[in-house]
């Protein structure tokens, strides 16, 4: 199974934190920019691509001959859905909500007083099915949000890391799935951490630009390879953020 891990495209929050350098601004769950939209159909169009032909020693490291899609999935925080939204709308395949891959700390803003991450519900359903509206929902979603919850702590960080791999390797490991998920900077570095068997980001740090993709390859769940990470050649100078 290959993991085709790509960040969302450029958000507001994004942009903000460019422009000034602090989360002044920062909304809890943004929406991309017009940059972001760019960049979104640019990855979408790169990893939609196929070669002539297959190489002879079946290998294609750096997807020469394309990807192959098999799976989309999303997490649901509002940068990402509209990322991943338009990647299988040019792949024409199903986009499936996976919550777990949602950025660390989960919806929240600080409290202008305390200065406290404060938990905030997240979008509900119909916000959902009327923005878009291909998009596969878990169940359980319904009007109250998907997060309603506290600031997500270090440690439940790691947990669900621990989760999503496992996951992963339920739903696809051992098959010749090629899979994306559309996802988030943060996370991705404490899904490495678990992978390496880190406990905690410390003194290293996997940069991503918006819209890279990052490829690993599982042949069991004793063997990862990492065979390339923020890749962002199929973007123009002006989109890469």
């Amino acid at each position: 199974m290959n993991l085709y891990f790509v960040r969302h495209g450029q958000s507001a929050n994004n942009a903000a934190w460019d422009a000034s350098g602090n989360s002044n601004n920062r909304v809890e769950d943004p929406e991309l920019t017009e940059i972001g939209q760019h960049q979104a159909r640019s990855v979408a169009q790169f990893l939609a691509r196929s070669g002539n032909s297959a190489p002879a020693s079946g290998r294609d490291h750096h997807n020469r001959f394309g990807f192959g899609i098999t799976h989309v999935y999303t997490s649901l925080m509002v940068r990402a859905v509209a990322t991943g939204y338009v990647i299988a709308e040019e792949l024409g395949l199903p986009l499936i909500a996976w919550e777990d891959w949602h950025e660390a700390g989960g919806i929240y803003l600080h409290d202008p007083l305390s200065g406290e991450k404060i938990g905030l519900p997240g979008k509900p359903r119909s916000y959902f099915e009327r923005c878009f509206p291909r998009l596969v929902l878990p169940a359980h979603l319904d009007e109250q949000g998907w997060w309603n919850r506290p600031f997500e702590d270090e440690a439940a960080r790691h947990q669900r890391a621990q989760r999503a791999y496992a996951e992963l390797l339920a739903r696809h490991g051992g098959r010749n799935d090629n899979v994306v998920i559309v996802s988030h900077g943060e996370f991705f570095n404490v899904f490495m951490a678990e992978l390496l068997g880190c406990n905690a980001i410390g003194d290293w740090w996997f940069t991503l630009n918006n819209a890279s993709i990052s490829r690993l390859r599982f042949e069991n769940e004793n063997e990862v390879q990492i065979v390339y990470l923020n890749r962002v050649d199929f973007l123009s100078d002006a989109l890469i953020t």
